[in-house]
């Protein structure tokens, strides 16, 4: 599809998703009278798989870590959101991906309330409230880190942004909005919905275009989930193009509803 572009360097959901770098963490001074211990630690790399189900290789736990950081403030061994040691608030990671922000696996087929309370857990510890009394750079690094939370809940709560966000680890980008070089017999068949709903002149009318609408949406997104986990990438931005067309209708479905029908 002509809209799809191979990136060189992706610099995420809408040039914003905190893909994964092979740069190296600068960690900050050590205390005065304190050691700064192993001053050239390593990060480890974390690749993705051709297979985009990664689930078996991704960290668990509250405070799970791609990568070998230190803590700032004590030089301890740090994980993704605090210190092990001095339970200090850490920086963000520039590696780690959203699912490993929130603890989930990397698969399409997401647990979507499990995410829910994995967020909901993590803006409760790192809400800049909780850190009010602490020193500027404590609060500087709540406000980030609670940011880039909720960006990575947003992205993986719904399917469409999800599959963006799956392709651009694999270095491939849709260009935004819908594709208006798709399959003519798709277009036709997208258009002529459309034509239905602007007919409609009741609420029924419009709920069973809607129904039909989701209907579609569900296959599309077990197709999607399929093709993902077989790392079939073209398949999938394919399925992605439809999937933001249906999605459109389904909005505009919800303000067809709101109208004096």
């Amino acid at each position: 599809m002509k809209c799809v572009r191979t990136l060189c360097a992706s610099h995420g959901l809408h040039r914003g998703a905190p893909l994964l770098q092979s740069a190296a963490v600068r960690c900050g001074a050590a205390p005065a009278g304190r050691p700064f211990p192993n001053p050239d630690f390593t990060r480890v790399r974390t690749q993705p798989s051709p297979n985009l189900h990664l689930h078996d290789s991704l960290p668990r736990g509250f405070c799970s870590s791609s990568a070998l950081r230190r803590c700032w403030s004590c030089g301890s061994a740090a994980q993704l959101f605090f210190c092990s040691a001095c339970k200090v608030i850490q920086p963000p990671s520039e590696e780690a991906t959203y699912f490993q922000i929130l603890n989930c696996d990397q698969t399409f087929a997401l647990d979507i309330q499990k995410l829910q309370r994995r967020f909901l857990e993590l803006q409760r510890s790192l809400h800049p409230d909780n850190f009010s009394l602490k020193s500027s750079t404590e609060q500087g690094y709540s406000e980030k880190q609670s940011a880039l939370v909720n960006k990575a809940f947003r992205t993986l709560q719904k399917p469409v942004t999800r599959a963006v966000y799956m392709l651009q680890l694999h270095g491939i980008e849709l260009a935004e909005g819908t594709d208006a070089t798709a399959d003519s017999s798709f277009l036709l068949e997208v258009m002529e919905i459309n034509e239905k709903l602007a007919e409609s002149r009741s609420r029924e009318e419009a709920d069973a275009i809607g129904q039909a609408v989701r209907e579609t949406l569900k296959v599309l997104t077990e197709q999607m989930n399929t093709s993902l986990n077989k790392g079939n990438l073209q398949s999938a931005k394919e399925l992605l193009a439809r999937m933001k067309y249906f999605t459109n209708l389904e909005e505009k479905v919800k303000e067809k509803l709101t109208e004096n029908l």
